[in-house]
């Protein structure tokens, strides 16, 4: 080192510090890069993205090459900076210059560029990916020599290194980068890719038609009625019962019938052997599983039974499919919901509306988890059948019964403001 100036040895100095610089940035670089961006650039052929998809197949060879580059020029300048303050000021300049290639290489060749890789990892990665495949190649059995003790301390606490999974994302995770996509992602679309993580979440009794709504085709009803029903119905398909939704017969396509119907008139016996069998679907059964069992079974209409075997509603694809796309009627308004504002500032609602569409529609914060419908939740809070003109605060809204028919609440009146105390009347 004698026979090199100090104004060489410097200029060493200064590249050593760029290339700690390097060896930093690059190891934060390659170890924040989006592993889910990384796999789509390598399939679009990035050359980048392939070398640092195969160096990050294996971490640990890769860190290993990154530190021992980052520790031999960091003890190298070490040296130099050692050198070069005994020739400026002797010894007591060391404690000097250690000091000030400490603050030098925090500042210069470990913060700064690890924030630049940390913000820009692809800026930095896929260049030094380029640099590190043949590098570690060269290096390659004093990167082994050095991997094998470290692998081995790995091993004995339980980690192996040669089998590195790549990273998976839980459904609520994905949920969470569905929503912070932001602007990548329409806001139409996030609300249809969330509606379909949420799936499995939603059973089908919570979307069913219930069985006091269904309309169908009775059987016990007169034969001139029943023909007149097939030949008014707006559905493809509608269910046949024979004295009560109880009883059901079957599935109608009511397509087919018309195709068996020259003269207009089709006897009962006649609509009985035209029907499909009926499809059952288990109560608390999942969305997700209704729709790979709908697509499986080749059926798109399904009777919802309890655990005794009774029937509870009808649900049809179209209606699953609704909890992931939104209605499929142009321009909803409340009075599709059921919902009717008034001038007072409340809403008159049907008892029969079901929570999560009130929810959704007004942004009212009800509990989901429990009854279906307004109806359900009222009867439940009560544990009893209210008469009309009884009052309530339900979950902090204001409630007042306007008519109940049977044994089930007809409609509410709704205020929306939200109150922290107030007596049931």
């Amino acid at each position: 080192m004698n026979n090199f100036s100090t104004a060489l040895l410097g200029g060493i100095l200064a590249l050593l510090i760029l290339l700690s610089a390097f060896f930093s940035g690059s190891e934060t670089a390659l170890m924040t890069l989006n592993r889910y961006r990384l796999k789509h650039l390598v399939k679009r052929g990035h050359p980048g993205a392939r070398k640092a998809s195969q160096l990050l197949q294996r971490p640990d060879r890769l860190i290993g090459l990154i530190l021992l580059g980052n520790n031999l020029v960091n003890i190298l300048a070490s040296s130099l900076a050692t050198i070069i303050a005994l020739r400026l000021g002797g010894e007591a300049a060391i404690a000097v210059a250690a000091g000030l290639l400490t603050l030098i290489i925090l500042i210069f060749a470990e913060v700064t560029p690890k924030t630049l890789a940390a913000l820009k990892p692809e800026r930095l990665a896929f260049p030094a990916a380029v640099i590190y495949t043949p590098l570690l190649k060269l290096t390659y059995p004093l990167v082994w020599l050095v991997n094998f003790f470290a692998n081995g301390l790995l091993k004995g606490l339980g980690v192996s290194p040669e089998q590195s999974k790549g990273q998976l994302l839980s459904r609520e995770e994905l949920h969470t980068v569905v929503v912070e996509a932001g602007a990548l992602i329409p806001q139409k679309h996030q609300k249809m890719l969330i509606n379909i993580l949420d799936l499995d979440k939603v059973r089908v009794e919570e979307v069913m038609t219930p069985r006091n709504e269904v309309d169908g085709i009775d059987l016990a009803d007169d034969e001139d009625e029943v023909n007149q029903r097939l030949k008014n119905s707006p559905y493809t398909l509608t269910p046949v019962f024979d004295g009560g939704f109880d009883n059901i017969v079957g599935m109608l396509h009511l397509r087919s019938v018309m195709h068996e119907m020259p003269c207009g008139h089709l006897s009962k016996e006649q609509i009985r052997k035209l029907c499909d069998a009926p499809y059952f679907i288990p109560e608390g059964t999942s969305l997700y599983t209704q729709l790979i069992n709908f697509q499986r079974n080749r059926r798109r209409v399904g009777m919802i039974v309890d655990e005794y075997g009774d029937l509870l509603g009808l649900l049809t694809l179209a209606d699953l499919l609704e909890e992931i796309v939104g209605e499929f009627t142009t321009a909803p308004s409340d009075s599709d919901l059921d919902i009717q504002p008034q001038a007072d500032g409340s809403y008159l609602i049907a008892g029969n509306t079901k929570v999560k569409e009130l929810v959704r529609s007004l942004q009212w914060k009800l509990p989901v988890g429990g009854p279906h419908t307004i109806n359900g939740l009222i009867t439940e809070y009560l544990e009893t059948i209210p008469e009309p003109g009884t009052s309530l605060l339900l979950e902090g809204y204001p409630v007042e019964i306007v008519q109940t028919q049977g044994h089930a609440v007809k409609l509410v009146r709704f205020y929306p403001q939200r109150r922290k105390s107030q007596k049931v009347l």
